[in-house]
């Protein structure tokens, strides 16, 4: 896909949320970084993660609401 940056995932392994220190999970699609214990999606611009919370957006509530589903339990 042209235009999309790709994201080290090595970077990806040690960059957490500014905010909770919680990790993070890459929406390649949406050029983010995403938050889901702060409900925040940090931009990534021309492959560099903007990684302050004034540049953060709040995800919307169906975006909270997909991503907040429980694990299926597993059998004791």
């Amino acid at each position: 896909m042209e235009g999309v940056s790709e994201i080290d995932p090595k970077l990806l392994e040690i960059l957490v949320c500014p905010l909770t220190k919680a990790p993070l999970r890459y929406d390649r699609a949406a050029q983010e970084l995403v938050s889901d214990e702060a409900g925040l999606a940090y931009p990534v611009r021309d492959g560099i993660p903007i990684m302050l919370v004034d540049e953060a957006r709040p995800l919307r509530e169906d975006e909270k609401l997909t991503r907040s589903l429980p694990a299926p339990s597993e059998p004791p």
